[in-house]
């Protein structure tokens, strides 16, 4: 007899994604594992800075939150939390979650931290790019993190001891989801691990499958998309799947939707790499089973690849931004002007040129020649963006902005400028014996 379909639904699909289509699913998405899947190459990389500045963090800013509104109800309904949210930080993530959990009044909670995937003190300083030319040595920034992509082998151990929360850092987002259905399914075949990597493909983007960041009205109109849900997969023992979403939420699931995430960020559907399998993606069936309700199958997979991606995480200084409004009659030629003036100066002045950009929003500017908007536009912002290794360069750069509501051409306002870390990231392949995971589980 079959096993019945596993209920796996995503809590969020980035990092600041949003909460409380998360603690819906929680309370009534009759779920076995929800997922949050919040760590991008770029986010590992600043969590590694302010691991840097503080000790005592590192992982996402939005852990508190979400573990407080989200620990009570997946207790109750008996569903196992799967994050990436320790970042650069797993350890004082699961430290952070425990206390929580005692502050609830959560006897007995198992929380896992699964570490290992951190190489920044053992990596390869010197290790080939994998998707350009060169190595690691021909960067000219300081590292300032280094992580593997840890597969099923880092969760599996964590779900077999029964736990209630498990927290780690680089967990790849496929893996998160597979790692639960081979818990449950016992799957070993490589097709059904294929299988089960393309619900965590499908899955771990959130909302990108039931309508976000696919609206465009006229041409894809998604309905209560400020109200939409988060998605969930009944899984069956055969690797099928149902893609849906909870009854009265914006939103919508449909066959487009699933097929635009199919295929997101996936350069060779049948050569789909993950720590677990290459998982082949090319045979596919989609089909709409009812309303928001679509059905996946036919999905397989080869071995897995042999060795693991690393991503490797490099300060790159300040990222300075500045904008000044021009509004009116010859809105755009005045603003073309400013941004003439600011160029000159930051180059000939100040011997700024490297990692600056001028743009003029609303009139073509992020389109450069591909369209040309009205020539009668009398609303545009000049954008000034600059990459610099020293932050008095950027401050440079914002001064001389500002300075355009005085010495630029008239009608200029609205002035904005700040300055934010910058972070650089490249990858790089490791062989899998200079990776070790290891899990502990903390218990309320």
């Amino acid at each position: 007899m079959n096993k019945p379909a596993f209920r796996i639904g995503t809590g969020a699909g980035f990092s600041a994604d949003r909460l409380e289509p998360a603690v819906d699913l929680a309370k009534r998405g009759a779920l076995d594992v929800l997922v949050l899947e919040c760590l991008g190459e770029r986010t590992v990389a600043f969590a590694h800075r302010d691991r840097m500045a503080d000790p005592r963090r590192g992982y996402n800013s939005l852990l508190e939150r979400r573990m407080r509104a989200l620990l009570p109800a997946c207790r109750a309904a008996g569903t196992t939390i799967i994050t990436n949210m320790g970042a650069a930080n797993p350890r004082a993530a699961a430290e952070r979650t425990l206390a929580i959990a005692r502050e609830l009044g959560l006897t007995g909670l198992k929380i896992a931290c699964i570490e290992g995937d951190d190489l920044t003190a053992t990596g390869p300083r010197d290790a080939a790019m994998m998707d350009e030319p060169g190595r690691l040595s021909d960067v000219d920034m300081p590292i300032v993190g280094m992580n593997v992509y840890l597969g099923v082998d880092a969760i599996l151990p964590a779900l077999q001891a029964g736990a209630d929360v498990i927290i780690g850092g680089r967990l790849a987002d496929p893996s998160m989801y597979l790692a639960p259905l081979m818990h449950r399914f016992g799957w070993v075949d490589t097709a059904l691990l294929g299988a089960g990597s393309l619900v965590g493909h499908l899955m771990e983007c959130g909302m990108q499958i039931t309508g976000g960041y696919f609206a465009d009205p006229g041409v894809k109109d998604v309905p209560d998309l400020a109200n939409c849900g988060y998605p969930i997969a009944e899984v069956a023992a055969d690797g099928s799947a149902v893609i849906t979403k909870l009854p009265g939420t914006g939103g919508c699931v449909t066959t487009a939707t699933v097929k635009e995430q199919l295929l997101y960020e996936v350069h060779d559907p049948a050569a789909y790499l993950t720590p677990d399998v290459t998982a082949d993606f090319s045979g596919v069936n989609v089909e709409s089973v009812g309303p928001d309700r679509v059905r996946v199958s036919n999905a397989s997979g080869r071995a897995r690849p042999e060795r693991l991606k690393v991503t490797v995480g490099f300060d790159a200084g300040f990222h300075a931004e500045a904008g000044v409004s021009y509004a009116g009659p010859t809105a755009i030629e005045r603003g073309r002007l400013a941004c003439d003036i600011v160029r000159q100066r930051l180059e000939q002045v100040h011997g700024i040129a490297d990692g600056l950009r001028v743009d003029l929003i609303g009139a073509s500017s992020l389109f450069a020649t591909a369209r040309q908007y009205p020539a009668d536009t009398q609303d545009v912002r000049v954008h000034v963006a600059l990459r610099a290794r020293n932050k008095s360069v950027a401050e440079t750069m914002l001064w001389e902005v500002e300075s355009l509501l005085c010495c630029g051409p008239a009608g200029g306002g609205g002035f904005r400028g700040a300055i934010t870390p910058a972070v650089m990231t490249k990858s790089i392949l490791i062989d899998r014996e200079h990776v070790t995971p290891h899990v502990e589980v903390l218990i309320a």
